[in-house]
């Protein structure tokens, strides 16, 4: 899947590229109440974001992960087979390396890359309002929410030239969960962004992803190296980025 909103290319803040406004309406009769609420409402740009549950349920890392399970290793990341799942990888056409893993399931795409983070903070916060600034450039809208996995946004992308009638716009939602030492990201197309049943089996997808940093040192929001599985299951197919 391509959403020409792609970390694997450009500078590091386009790589990874909302608030919600804080709400002002009782600021002349409860300053102090109001100053407070703002505060709850902006996160911490550099505080971690995962479900309280992530070490448990997923995404996982590699060190929380049952060993014994048949998953697919694709270098940065683990997939675990499941009836109906389609993996693709896609490539970057000048460097021809992977640079992240299309899974379609249900109805849905799930599209997935893992960076590197720092030890103690997280980069999700930061990162989802790169993502808007990029989408809106683009001449698209994003939508902030909370999701099952924490903040998320829900955008509308126009339909690149030669792949739908002009003026079109497709959806997406783009998730993210900060774990120790990584970032994963997804993109959500399909069914599971739009249809609720969709989206609980897309979500349990990404949870059962398992990341795999290494203990090689990394810039933060540098790819976690991804590859060709090493024996083939289901037979990922290539696609340009």
């Amino acid at each position: 899947m391509s959403d020409n909103v792609n970390p694997g290319t450009g500078s590091k803040a386009d790589k990874l590229a909302a608030t919600e406004p804080a709400e002002t309406e009782l600021a002349e009769t409860e300053p102090a109440e109001t100053e407070l609420t703002d505060a709850e409402q902006a996160p911490d740009p550099h505080a971690k974001s995962a479900p309280d549950d992530r070490d448990v349920d997923g995404p996982l890392d590699e060190s929380e992960a049952n060993p014994v399970r048949p998953y697919v290793d694709l270098g940065g990341v683990k997939i675990l087979p499941r009836e109906g799942l389609h993996l693709r990888l896609e490539i970057e056409e000048g460097s021809k390396r992977v640079v992240a893993i299309g899974l379609d399931y249900a109805g849905s795409t799930l599209q997935v890359q893992p960076f590197a983070a720092p030890r103690s903070s997280g980069l999700w916060h930061e990162i989802r309002s790169q993502i808007a600034d990029q989408i809106a450039r683009q001449g698209g809208s994003t939508t902030p929410r909370e999701g099952p996995f924490g903040p998320e946004l829900v955008a509308e992308i126009p339909v690149a030239a030669g792949q739908g009638p002009s003026g079109t716009t497709r959806l997406a939602r783009f998730i993210g969960v900060d774990g120790p030492r990584w970032f994963l990201r997804g993109v959500i197309a399909g069914e599971g962004a739009i249809n609720p049943d969709a989206a609980a089996q897309i979500e349990d997808l990404f949870r059962s992803i398992v990341v795999v940093r290494g203990s090689a040192p990394m810039p933060p929001r540098d790819l976690i190296p991804l590859r060709m599985p090493a024996t083939p299951a289901g037979t990922p197919e290539p696609s340009g980025a």
